[in-house]
């Protein structure tokens, strides 16, 4: 076996190592020993999603550039991801917690989009040549899938690299300064947790409105949340892989008619199917959720969607190369103004409206963590608030590609 050949090259074997590599992580994060849980306190769970995968690539074991597992779940999980994860927003819910946790939220989108542009404006400046680049090596489209995973989650990312098509090596960078930079600011938020009391005081906030919604939130969780029979989980697959049929199909038509009539829209990604994809996917999954089929959310229809992104995760981190961050060390800088200018809105915002922090910090890591951190900063203010950060992160999603999209087309114009 020559040096160039991978230890292992049936896909099928390696989709069971990965499978096996996700159920220790879960598995491991989710343990009551304390010596996982230290290990999970400074790790992230999602980077591990990535990491491991990559070394295993780097290392030879498998060949992430020829298998073809990560077309299979960008082409049949992504849209299926998109459609579940967006089929439980709740729109008359979300207007019910109150007009300052929206404004919060949106503020913390908009600090998403415009803080792409303005780092790489700012940071490009001094460093041109690192915040450069041509074709698929521009920083700008790295950059876009921060945008799509800081404003949505995973599954947004996902979009944003299929859509704009950075290099391996510039995306590898990039999921690193995603979760390096973004856990950064949760441990952050969870400081703020632990001292919202005191904070809230200092502002002058106005929590009483609080109580009011955990007892909501108990009442709505004991009066719809069930075990899901066979027939509830075929009927999310069902509807899945349906809507995704439909939005693959549209898309062929589609993309093509604007190549055709309008090939001057190509700069803006309207000629990719996959844009098309993408776009109708999360479009149907929020008609729907004004539909009967909202109450597959009480049977899981999220949680089969984020299972999904997770796998999807995994054939992403086969293309890792672990090695490429040492190459641009200029990515994390430029992450941490970004970060920085989302950071300041949302405290600026918290100030102006005499909200709770509660507000700020969930609205921001619904934005920045998804439903995978967002209940957890929720949850450490009270348990019963875990489900207000999923809400949030739910509409995450569902803005996640268009505002990865609108941040990603302000960062292509003051890219260096």
């Amino acid at each position: 076996m020559s040096a160039t050949t991978p230890l292992i090259t049936n896909d099928a074997v390696v989709m069971g190592l990965l499978a096996a590599i996700l159920g220790f992580i879960f598995y491991t994060s989710h343990s009551e020993n304390a010596n996982w849980q230290r290990f999970y306190r400074y790790v992230p769970s999602i980077l591990l999603c990535y990491f491991i995968p990559s070394l295993f690539n780097t290392f030879g074991v498998i060949d992430g550039e020829h298998s073809k597992l990560y077309d299979v779940a960008k082409t049949y999980l992504l849209p299926v991801c998109l459609v579940l994860l967006t089929l439980s927003v709740d729109f008359k819910a979300i207007l019910g917690l109150g007009s300052k946790a929206l404004i919060l939220f949106l503020t913390g989108t908009l600090g998403i989009i415009i803080g792409g542009p303005i780092a790489l404006l700012v940071v490009g400046s001094f460093f041109p040549e690192q915040l450069g680049g041509e074709g698929a090596n521009a920083a700008w489209r790295g950059m876009a899938t921060i945008a799509g995973s800081w404003i949505g989650g995973s599954a947004n990312q996902a979009a944003m690299k299929e859509i704009f098509t950075p290099s391996g090596e510039i995306f590898s960078v990039m999921i690193t300064v995603d979760v390096i930079v973004a856990n950064i600011w949760t441990a952050v938020l969870l400081w703020m947790a632990a001292n919202s009391v005191a904070i809230d005081r200092r502002n002058g906030a106005d929590t009483s409105a609080m109580e009011h919604l955990k007892n909501k939130i108990e009442t709505y969780q004991a009066e719809h949340s069930r075990n899901p029979s066979t027939t509830d989980l075929m009927m999310i697959i069902a509807v899945g892989f349906a809507v995704a049929g439909v939005s693959h199909l549209l898309a062929d038509f589609i993309a093509p008619w604007i190549a055709t009539n309008a090939p001057e829209l190509a700069m803006y990604s309207l000629t990719s199917g996959f844009f098309w994809i993408v776009v109708l996917a999360t479009t149907f999954g929020l008609l729907l959720s004004g539909t009967k089929m909202k109450r597959l959310e009480a049977v899981g229809a999220s949680k089969v969607g984020s299972v999904m992104v997770y796998i999807l995760v995994a054939t992403i981190g086969m293309h890792m190369d672990v090695s490429a961050i040492t190459k641009y060390p200029v990515m994390f800088l430029a992450g941490l103004v970004w970060i920085s200018v989302h950071a300041g809105l949302m405290l600026l915002m918290m100030r102006v409206l005499k909200a709770p922090v509660f507000y700020m910090a969930v609205g921001s890591q619904a934005n920045i963590g998804g439903a995978a951190s967002a209940p957890v900063v929720a949850a450490a203010f009270h348990p019963a608030l875990a489900p207000v950060g999923v809400l949030l992160a739910v509409l995450g999603y569902a803005l996640g590609t268009y505002g990865g999209y609108i941040s990603a087309m302000m960062m292509q114009a003051v890219a260096p």
